[in-house]
């Protein structure tokens, strides 16, 4: 029998793999700023977000849970003062095109050929509780460019899991903050890296540690196995929800995507390292502990 949770983080790995090295693009930025923001500033936030942003940075700050709201306000502000939200989409995905076929073209027929099974698993996902990806699935889905709609059909997958992490944590009561403090400690980075580099500060991190302290989760400033337990239910339950997606696209057609994938994922994780640095996309990497 199919294990679906263990496929399901197989897939979404491999999905996190294929969309994060955008992020951090040269070319996307550049593309970005040539339509007028000033050196890019608020590239991650703006690109991400350029379906939801009509809603008011507030709903954009909910939705992305952990990034700390003065960024996001600089960053959608900035964006409003000088393009639109769809042209910011619009360069983003002219980006990703390009860098399909330069850093992985034997990828892009496979990704091709997978685009309308991929639409119909993100359409088969139910929208309740989940903005960030019902806004990306109401923009346009580039069907004239199947390498570029497939790989829509997986951000879109990806941000319902996204979605379904932060209810998650929420539901916990697990701030933004309190998840990179747990997340690092997951993945083995160092100290307080994600948080610091969600904005967060050192008032709020104290108040963190106090909060997951007063949980039973930190021992001598450091997350202890019980929290690492606590994280790793949450991981579980992630991908046991995010099986949904998966179990509509068939357990051969998530194989074949895994497969198709998988050996670019070293390319993709080493262009986030050459343009951002080895931490960043922490999704997309596995964890160094030790």
């Amino acid at each position: 029998m199919t294990n679906w949770q263990d496929l399901s983080a197989r897939a979404s790995l491999a999905s996190h793999r294929l969309i994060g090295w955008i992020y951090w693009d040269p070319d996307a930025i550049a593309r970005f700023t040539a339509l007028g923001v000033p050196n890019g500033i608020g590239y991650y936030v703006t690109s991400r977000a350029a379906p939801l942003a009509a809603a008011g940075n507030n709903a954009v700050t909910a939705a992305f849970y952990t990034i700390r709201a003065e960024f996001i306000n600089l960053s959608l502000d900035i964006a409003r003062q000088h393009t639109t939200f769809e042209d910011a989409y619009r360069v983003r995905n002219e980006a990703v095109v390009r860098g399909l076929h330069d850093y992985s073209p034997a990828i892009v027929d496979g990704l091709a050929a997978l685009a309308p099974a991929l639409w119909q698993a993100a359409d088969s996902l139910p929208l309740a509780g989940r903005v960030l990806h019902g806004a990306h699935k109401q923009w346009p889905r580039c069907e004239d460019q199947p390498e570029l709609s497939a790989w829509l059909a997986i951000n879109c997958i990806r941000e319902w899991r996204g979605d379904t992490h932060f209810a998650i944590l929420a539901s916990e009561d697990i701030t933004g903050v309190q998840a990179g403090l747990l997340h690092d400690a997951f993945l083995g980075y160092p100290g307080d890296w994600i948080p610091r580099s969600r904005g967060a500060d050192d008032e709020q991190l104290v108040a963190a540690w106090q909060q997951l302290d007063a949980r039973g989760f930190v021992t001598d400033s450091r997350v202890n196995e019980q929290g690492l337990a606590f994280r790793q239910m949450i991981e579980d339950k992630t991908n046991s929800l995010c099986e949904k997606a998966w179990r509509h696209l068939g357990e051969k057609t998530t194989t074949q995507f895994c497969e198709l994938v998988e050996p670019f994922g070293p390319i993709f994780l080493a262009r986030i390292d050459a343009t951002a640095g080895e931490n960043w996309m922490p999704a997309a990497r596995d964890s160094r502990r030790v």
